[in-house]
């Protein structure tokens, strides 16, 4: 069964999807918000003292404990053998190479730049939704996309005037963004037939194992770590991780891949006010100017449909 194929019979069966559980996964999407919005200050905060490789391990490692806690609680069912390569394909890009080199950049660029910057995400998600989930190129889908690459783009000019490392961070957020497209759009199949509870853990734990290299790393930094980096660090496995990747997946099942992508943009605004209040950051003034642009391709975006073969019935 092709892609396209399996991602059409997806639509149908989330066409079928009562009020209740839409209303619901509308208040997933905003706890994914907020939580994803609060890991871009916990990794700058946490990143002082740990390495990138080693705070990818902890979050991971303390994630799929939570995540699994969650999974057996409610003895949820495996993935069938036919989802291995997905899984595999999600974990490593979305868990494993994402955190990385996110936590790569953030030691060069401040939280709500990065978060602006990772903003352009939902660009490459919706590209790829459109090619290989069937979900099409609706006119202002794309007219929202370039709005909110236009954005992007004037962050990363006024990232760059800050000095080659600055630009070098930029250079590396967007890498991120790719990573968490591509993870985004394996793992949207497997949602229409796996609880989304599994599909995260099993995720998560393909991305810890990805990290383990970076375990002896992790006992040295944890050494010489003071508590406030280490809490940090737990907290981004519990609720970044664990619960807001959980609701991401519950709010994935039930909608359009692309135009649920593009709610993310409401990640930098929440950001920008969390570094300011917590860890004093605050982006260049140009880079706002990107940050508006970027909120205004939301709008339009989610305006967007999907062609009228796979749209949802309301």
């Amino acid at each position: 069964m092709s892609v396209t194929t399996a991602a059409a019979q997806e639509q149908t069966v989330a066409s079928d999807v009562p009020g209740s559980e839409r209303r619901l996964a509308i208040m997933a999407t905003i706890v994914t918000v907020v939580l994803w919005a609060s890991a871009f200050v916990g990794i700058r905060a946490a990143g002082r003292v740990l390495s990138p490789g080693s705070l990818s391990l902890a979050r991971l490692l303390v994630g799929s404990v939570a995540l699994g806690t969650f999974v057996l609680i409610r003895r949820d069912p495996l993935p069938r053998r036919r989802d291995v390569l997905g899984l595999v394909i999600c974990g490593l890009l979305w868990f494993g190479l994402y955190n990385i080199v996110l936590n790569q950049a953030e030691r060069l660029v401040d939280a709500g730049t990065a978060s602006m910057l990772v903003g352009i995400g939902p660009v490459f998600l919706a590209v790829l939704s459109g090619l290989l989930l069937g979900e099409g190129f609706p006119r202002r889908l794309l007219l929202g996309c370039a709005i909110a690459l236009t954005g992007s783009v004037v962050i990363g000019v006024a990232t760059s005037a800050h000095g080659l490392q600055s630009g070098l961070g930029a250079a590396l957020c967007i890498a991120a963004a790719a990573a968490y497209a591509g993870g985004v759009t394996a793992e949207k199949p497997l949602l229409s037939h796996n609880s989304a509870f599994t599909i995260t853990w099993l995720a998560c734990c393909v991305g810890a194992i990805a990290c383990l290299p970076f375990a002896p790393q992790l006992i040295h930094d944890v050494g010489r770590a003071d508590a406030g980096s280490l809490a940090w660090a737990v907290y981004l496995g519990v609720f970044p991780t664990a619960i807001g990747f959980s609701c991401w997946a519950y709010a994935l099942a039930r909608t359009n891949a692309g135009r649920l992508g593009a709610t993310t943009y409401a990640v930098p605004p929440v950001a920008i006010v969390l570094g300011w209040l917590f860890l004093g950051d605050v982006p260049p003034l140009l880079a706002f100017a990107g940050g508006v642009l970027c909120l205004g391709g939301v709008a339009v975006m989610r305006g967007a449909r999907p062609p009228r073969v796979l749209r949802l019935r309301r």
